[in-house]
């Protein structure tokens, strides 16, 4: 029977029969129309085939029946499925930090059992009015994010692993969800925090771009909160921190897992308050800011290992994206050298059409341990070098490297270098750390190489 048009139609989650039951017939009663399932399982499924207006969901099933993890895993699932859904969480082993963590995987409000009937109801009301406002509000900001959709980056995704993390990226950027973005060495990380800045309410506002990883102790907290005249030596004028230029805006945090132990301890307090002060000041200063991460290293393997802090990963990881590496993605190398043939052609002002089938060919059979950005770096130099209107092998200076490495005698120095820092690359699986510790290196220093060599 179809539910008439304006009656709040709520989804409950319980896996105890009576549960479903009492509360079945109370909203009902109050005027609600009413679906229920038992298990987390069943939420998902309920979301992926209606629209509700309200989730109303134990946070202890079968599998656990106290700590709550299945319910806190829901959450995060529905947050992906749909973050404008309102979620009032309930349980009978209520604590802080049950709530605390319920409410940061995306719950509206929480409730203990026994609940009481007047609170739950009005508490239901409240939640579907402010649901339907936000839904709106979405629907204005889908309509006015379709017309500007020409403006975003082209993402390419030819590949199925790169249409995976694309239809990811659809459906997160429009939030306002912090991200964090994973993958090797030069995959196109910060390209992908740029598209899901455009593709979010934020993008008329600016996405400000740091490399923490490069921050030394003693200039971290001027460079992201600021600091005041006289505040140190070299402090003679204020100076706005990176988070106060982002407000209202997107903050890009690139090698976010090099940070020292306190310098997460200082990021994680403003993460958890929104609050920060400049160096050098007193006063209190308020920013609105999603944030977005990334990192080539493992976050969870750094965690274990002590060097990173579980609770600054779970601020940062409200969502994780992987980009793949350009080796597992071979179907975009076309469209992707296309348009970075497009790009230097124009920036030297030289009128190419395209590249020769065996230049393709290579291209599509280089190993690319510097990814997306070795093969930028390669297309810019054909361009240079080319001297017709089409790319050669030649032009490319794409050899092998067992080939290169069997004639040893015949490169330079820097050739040397670059080819065993290639192999470097490719055993670490793009890991710049684990490269830089196998040839004996800082990761400064390989960092530097990586530049000069185009990798």
């Amino acid at each position: 029977m179809p539910i008439p048009a304006g009656v709040p139609v709520i989804l409950i989650a319980d896996d105890q029969p009576d549960v479903l039951q009492a509360l079945r017939l109370l909203l009902k009663g109050e005027g609600f129309a009413v679906e229920t399932t038992g298990s987390p399982g069943g939420v998902l499924a309920a979301l992926e085939r209606s629209d509700y207006d309200v989730l109303l969901m134990d946070l202890n099933y079968t599998r656990d029946t106290t700590s709550g993890m299945e319910g806190f895993d829901l959450l995060t699932r529905i947050q992906l499925l749909d973050a404008s859904l309102p979620v009032v969480v309930m349980t009978a082993y209520g604590s802080v930090e049950g709530a605390v963590e319920a409410m940061r995987r995306g719950a509206r409000d929480y409730l203990e059992k026994p609940w009481d009937n007047t609170r739950l109801v009005a508490l239901l009301r409240v939640q579907v009015e402010l649901g339907r406002a936000l839904r709106q509000s979405q629907r204005l900001e889908s309509e006015n994010l379709s017309l500007r959709r020409e403006g975003l980056p082209d993402l390419v995704a030819e590949s199925p692993a790169m249409r995976q993390v694309a239809r990811l990226m659809e459906r997160v950027g429009p939030s306002d969800a912090n991200a964090l973005i994973l993958g090797e060495h030069g995959v196109g990380k910060e390209v992908a925090a740029r598209w899901l800045h455009a593709a979010s309410a934020r993008a008329p506002r600016p996405m400000i771009t740091v490399n923490v990883g490069g921050l030394s102790e003693g200039v971290f907290e001027s460079e992201l909160f600021g600091h005041l005249k006289g505040a140190f030596t070299d402090a003679k004028t204020d100076r706005i921190g990176r988070f106060e230029l982002a407000d209202r805006g997107t903050l890009f945090l690139d090698e976010i897992a090099n940070i020292t132990p306190s310098q997460q301890a200082r990021l994680l307090r403003v993460l958890n308050t929104g609050e920060l002060e400049r160096v050098g000041s007193s006063k209190t200063r308020k920013v609105d800011v999603r944030v977005l991460s990334a990192t080539n290293a493992d976050p969870r393997s750094e965690v274990q290992a002590g060097r990173f802090r579980e609770d600054l990963l779970y601020r940062l990881n409200t969502v994780e994206i992987l980009i793949p590496p350009l080796r597992d993605r071979r179907e975009d190398i076309p469209r992707l050298a296309a348009q970075f043939l497009h790009r230097h052609g124009a920036r030297y002002r030289k009128p190419l059409t395209g590249f020769r089938p065996e230049a393709m060919e290579l291209l599509l059979k280089a190993p690319w341990p510097g990814n997306v950005r070795e093969l930028d770096h390669t297309i810019e130099r054909a361009v240079l070098l080319v001297d017709g209107t089409e790319i050669r092998a030649s032009d490319l200076a794409l050899a092998p490297p067992t080939d290169a490495a069997g004639r040893l005698d015949q490169l330079t120095l820097e050739e040397v270098e670059k080819v065993l820092i290639q192999k470097a690359l490719a055993r670490a699986g793009g890991n710049v750390t684990e490269a830089a510790r196998a040839l004996g290196l800082s990761r400064s220093a390989m960092y530097r190489r990586l530049e000069r060599y185009g990798l």
